[in-house]
């Protein structure tokens, strides 16, 4: 959607962390579009919140340089989700990228005491091979550790995509696929009410963190 000038608000980083503070939110997020795009707006708003005492994430393809990201955490940042397209071929015949960029980012910004997530939206015929997915598994698993979260997200057709979306089942067999290479905290994304959104004890098995959507029902820990 072409944006039409006038519609939109400018927020200044001053008055987007009073925002933030007046909503008593924990902290700030900056996601949706890339946020590398506003990476000087975000270097303000990380140092001005980190002083009012709020944390701060970025939602990000992970896709910059190493010396921009050094900027962020140097300027608060706290927390960062990678959106992991794929594998190296999906990276260089679809994306016409580098995974290798991603991977190095992730072990910087996890070497540097950033909490780190990620995110793979599972899309057919193009990332929801279990081979893909028990390599990829295997790799956080040994690049950034087994506690690392990893969330395999469903998509949704949308715009001018109309592929179906993967089967429910199909990606619980993903999610079985990545649990068994290695990693002890993988969940579900746009499945609402399963069960695999919740935390479980990687030890007992046991529900330690209950969701349901974006809400925490128990929090057991």
């Amino acid at each position: 959607m072409r944006p039409e000038e006038g519609v939109g608000e400018f927020y200044d980083p001053e008055r987007f962390v009073a925002l933030a503070l007046n909503s008593n939110s924990q902290g700030t997020s900056i996601s949706f579009n890339e946020p590398t795009l506003l990476y000087e707006w975000s270097l303000d708003v990380f140092t001005i919140a980190r002083e009012k005492g709020l944390y701060n994430t970025f939602v990000t393809n992970g896709y910059m340089t190493e010396a921009a990201l050094q900027g962020l955490i140097q300027s608060g940042l706290d927390g960062m989700n990678f959106d992991l397209k794929g594998d190296g071929e999906v990276y260089r015949d679809i994306l016409k990228a580098d995974i290798e960029n991603v991977w190095r980012n992730m072990m910087v910004a996890s070497g540097a005491g950033v909490h780190i997530e990620i995110t793979t939206l599972i899309i057919p015929g193009i990332n929801d091979n279990e081979k893909m997915i028990s390599a990829l598994a295997q790799r956080i698993t040994q690049d950034l550790g087994p506690d690392i979260p990893w969330h395999l997200t469903r998509y949704s057709p949308a715009y001018e995509y109309s592929r179906p979306p993967i089967p429910v089942s199909d990606l619980v067999g993903l999610h079985t696929r990545a649990r068994d290479s290695g990693l002890n905290f993988v969940y579900l994304g746009n499945v609402p009410d399963h069960p695999l959104e919740n935390t479980f004890c990687p030890g007992c098995g046991r529900v330690v963190i209950r969701r349901t959507d974006y809400k925490i029902e128990n929090y057991l820990l």
